[in-house]
């Protein structure tokens, strides 16, 4: 098999999709579009990958790292001008050169290799890569000899006569070259059109002038041809990703209730037997075991969830929680939480920046910030740790087996000792020694008759 090698236009500042953010870089489930793009190039197995780079270069160099090596358009002259602009890696190396668009975040190594492996197949030079569209308005059609199949040129859709826009094969805009013939091919490339710039599929002309096998091979899905040019073509894109990432989550193993209201990111991981009620959004890097209930409306975002989780209506964010865990609704576990295994969060507690260890318990209406909580502690409702003086933060320990009653405040810096009691509504500002019962409130007083002396 030959070397084989990718070019990936992207330099397009995208006008058409009226943002300040690099056109590549709009997300689809979570990840820039361009970002799919190389991913799936580096699943095909491909030697080298060249990324085309303009408007935003660094920060399409930012996201990619070292995915990919860079060639720089500083005018964007046209496509062929653009794919020119990686001769100084590629020219004069023999294999296949695959040129993809940086927008098309739905294309699969799956596709990728099989055009790659049809070029090589039929001793192409040029092999463009086709799809059958219901509607092919405003694509270019690819029009065929009726008894060999070869294509016989490319017509665009402005250009295209009654019977030939009845065609519903259309170009995809990707292409694969015999990568020698390409560059030498790009030197031919004229500018006199409207618009004065170089176009790639002039060099498909090029070839087939001097005879060269010109082939196309068709994909069955047309949505993996999808190009996003505005923020329309980015909604379908975002909802085709949706279901395929949910239909393979399902086919793992994975419960789905309502697919078409859970949101995946790609790069999340879930274990098998889990169940996504609806609503349920799913984001970063978050991966979550097996045997787990994701209650409808619950968010978690770049976290990792153990096995045998339940998790109802409620946003955990950079956290790990255990096996075992019980949390909601209406629960909010915060940045750098560590939640062991067997925890009980309940309904309105927020957990901010602590851990909590096994077998522990803030079952509603608390705030535990700036923690350490260890094994089997009982947080009353309405506990809270008191982190911040106004200008710093201050820890809280809570030992083993401690017991803190409901409506109390734990003033930072403090530790509560093991097995130590805090009663009800006190304010603890010193530490609470070991199986001690603190007691921090005032006496009650009663004062008899202070109604009707009051209205006196």
């Amino acid at each position: 098999m030959s070397d084989r090698f990718a070019v990936i236009l992207a330099a397009g500042q995208g006008t058409r999709m009226r943002s300040d953010l690099y056109k590549v870089l709009h997300p689809v489930c979570g990840k820039p579009m361009v970002q799919h793009v190389v991913e799936q190039v580096r699943h095909a197995g491909l030697s080298e990958i060249v990324t085309i780079v303009g408007h935003g270069a660094e920060m399409v160099k930012d996201h990619l790292g070292d995915r990919s090596s860079y060639a720089l358009q500083e005018e964007q002259l046209g496509t062929g001008h653009a794919v020119e602009q990686a001769e100084n890696q590629l020219a004069g190396r023999d294999g296949i050169t695959v040129v993809l668009c940086g927008d098309t975040p739905l294309l699969t190594a799956e596709t990728i290799t099989d055009l790659m492996d049809h070029h090589e197949k039929t001793s192409a030079k040029a092999t463009i890569l086709t799809a059958k569209a219901d509607d092919p308005t405003g694509y270019g059609r690819i029009l065929r000899d009726e008894k060999s199949g070869v294509v016989t040129r490319i017509v665009e859709h402005k250009d295209a006569n009654d019977t030939e826009r009845a065609v519903k094969e259309i170009n995809t805009g990707t292409y694969c070259f015999d990568n020698k013939s390409l560059f030498k091919a790009l030197k031919q490339v004229e500018n006199n059109n409207v618009q004065g710039e170089y176009y790639l599929p002039d060099v498909i002309e090029i070839l087939k002038e001097q005879g060269e096998t010109i082939s196309a091979w068709q994909t069955e899905d047309f949505t993996e041809t999808i190009g996003v040019n505005d923020r329309v073509a980015l909604s379908k894109a975002e909802q085709a990703m949706k279901r395929r990432i949910n239909e393979n989550w399902m086919r793992q193993g994975v419960t789905l209730l309502d697919p078409d209201n859970t949101y995946i990111s790609s790069e999340a991981e879930i274990g098998r037997d889990t169940v996504l009620s609806p609503g349920v959004i799913i984001t970063g890097r978050t991966k979550i075991g097996e045997k787990c209930t994701i209650g409808p409306h619950s968010e978690l975002i770049d976290s990792t969830i153990g096995n045998s989780t339940h998790i109802k209506q409620s946003v955990v964010a950079d956290s790990e929680v255990g096996n075992n865990v019980n949390i909601g609704p209406f629960a909010h576990i915060r940045p750098q939480s560590q939640i062991s295994d067997e925890v009980k969060i309940g309904n309105f507690v927020e957990v901010k920046k602590s851990s909590m260890d096994k077998g522990s318990k803030a079952s509603h209406l608390s705030y535990i910030g700036d923690a350490e909580v260890g094994t089997n502690v009982n947080l009353g409702c309405g506990s809270i740790t008191v982190n911040y003086d106004g200008s710093s933060k201050h820890l809280t320990k809570i030992e083993n087996d401690a017991f803190i009653g409901c409506n109390s405040n734990l003033i930072a810096p403090v530790t509560v000792g093991e097995g130590a009691y805090v009663a009800a509504g006190s304010t603890i500002t010193d530490d609470v020694p070991g199986k001690a019962l603190s007691i921090a409130r005032a006496r009650q007083t009663n004062k008899e008759n202070f109604k009707k002396k009051s209205n006196q």
